[in-house]
């Protein structure tokens, strides 16, 4: 500031009228000789609308236009060829393109008379691996989803609908979500209530039953206590449907189940269907909700796999995606994913007391039986394991949904995989979810120890 009023002194002080007199001057001889200049108004409009014409046939009428339609499919929608197209396009992008059970790459799409080229991010020999081991004959429906969760990568989405072929289980959220809310319910308990993994809770009865007689804080000599974790792992529904009907109210149901992604849409490549979550004034409606005692809270296996994303995320739930990339013709990149997340859904400090509650499951709880023997497996004892798991009839008791959702994470490294698995058993109960999560989990994690060790004997000094 003082140079500048330094600058402006000087010049003040020290006048030249003769460059003053001509600074005032020209201005008006310029506006005279332009005033004079013969340019008909028609001429100047013909110039703007050449440069318009121009600028239409380049984006337009060239190779690398946009386009509306995918297929058979109108739509006044353009996706961009000239730029990055975005993952929101991929519905009007893929069209009919069929994405069920991918097990080539990459996958040749016919978009507007055009051909490309889109690679997903789908590991064809892990998939191909659980599609030969899915049990088609005891199961209804069964969806196996498999998922990075610091990317969002999808490397395994199996499905299969014995009623509808062509459907994929995998994006439908029609299927109850039983017990996989009392990660929710635990969720909020922890963030609300600040419950630890240690705090003592109270029930009565039977862990697996859910009547209003065992909604009270009246203890008796019958009364049993457990710890969160314990009565999370070995999932006790009084425990948490007491959570819901006494300590929590319906507004922190509807928050923790928003926040986790419940009732929004979740960006994704292909169609995937909204999870539900309705939550009534009710305190017994509102035990159901919390302990998953109820088929109204309905849920994808997809979404199951984003739920526990941000349990590994530090509270940050991942956007899934199933696409890596789009060439077109030229093999010049028209689409690049990239990781992007949804709002945190809790704090890192609640992210890691969920995380010991899932491990509690599989060391001590209710996926205990399928995952024995873990510690001395060649794999899978290299690993973390943890994961919720439910099961619930539907209406008419013709089929029973089981759920297995979790993670597993190098001890002595950085690889992270989340999994979702969801099985509707029919007259007998066939491979369980948790099943399908040990097989995909071990088969995965082989691969890649074996991939590490190859490098590591490359790579000496490393």
């Amino acid at each position: 500031m003082r140079l500048i009023r330094k600058q402006k002194s000087r010049s003040s002080s020290q006048p030249d009228w003769r460059k003053y007199q001509d600074t005032l001057k020209s201005p008006r001889r310029a506006t005279k000789r332009i005033r004079f200049i013969p340019v008909p108004w028609q001429w100047i409009t013909l110039f703007f609308v050449a440069i318009v014409a121009i600028l239409i046939l380049f984006f337009v009428g060239s190779d690398e236009a946009g386009y509306e339609s995918v297929g058979n499919t109108a739509s006044s929608k353009t996706v961009r060829q000239d730029r990055l197209i975005e993952k929101t396009d991929f519905p009007i992008f893929l069209g009919n393109t069929q994405m069920i059970n991918l097990t080539k790459d990459p996958i040749r799409v016919d978009f507007d008379g055009q051909v490309y080229l889109t690679y997903p991010s789908i590991d064809t020999g892990l998939q191909q691996y659980m599609l030969k081991r899915m049990d088609r004959v005891n199961s209804r429906y069964i969806g196996i989803v498999v998922m990075e969760p610091e990317t969002g990568r999808l490397s395994v989405l199996a499905g299969f609908n014995k009623n509808e072929p062509n459907e994929d289980p995998c994006l439908a959220a029609d299927y109850p979500a039983a017990s996989l809310f009392k990660i929710v319910t635990a969720a909020a308990a922890i963030e609300e209530k600040g419950y630890t993994a240690r705090t003592r809770l109270s029930f009565n009865g039977y862990k697996h039953t859910l009547y209003k007689r065992q909604l009270t804080d009246k203890k008796n000599r019958y009364t049993n206590s457990i710890s969160l974790k314990n009565s999370f792992a070995q999932s006790v529904n009084p425990v948490f449907g007491k959570i819901g009907a006494l300590y929590l109210g319906k507004e922190a149901l509807e928050v923790y189940g928003n926040a986790f992604a419940f009732n929004r849409k979740i960006a994704f490549e292909l169609p995937l269907s909204m999870s539900k979550l309705k939550v009534n004034d009710d305190s017994y409606h509102r035990a159901e909700i919390a302990s998953g005692f109820n088929r109204q809270t309905t849920i994808s296996p997809i979404h199951g796999a984003v739920i526990v994303s941000a349990v590994i995320n530090e509270g940050v739930p991942v956007e899934p995606t199933v696409i890596d990339r789009v060439e077109n013709k030229q093999g010049s990149p028209i689409y690049l994913s990239e990781p992007r997340f949804l709002s945190p859904a809790v704090s890192k400090e609640t992210a890691d007391v969920l995380k010991q509650l899932m491990i509690a499951t599989v060391t001590s709880g209710t996926a205990k039986k399928i995952f024995r023997g873990h510690h001395r497996n060649k794999v899978l004892s290299r690993l973390h394991l943890g994961g919720k798991t439910g099961s619930i009839y539907n209406r008419s008791h013709d089929a029973r949904f089981d759920w297995f959702v979790g993670f597993a994470t190098e001890k002595n490294g950085t690889e992270k995989l989340v999994v979702s698995v969801m099985v509707a058993h029919e007259e007998y109960i066939g491979t369980r979810a948790a099943q399908y999560a040990r097989m995909v989990i071990e088969r995965h994690f082989k691969n890649y120890f074996s991939k590490k060790k190859k490098t590591a004997g490359k790579n000496p000094s490393e």
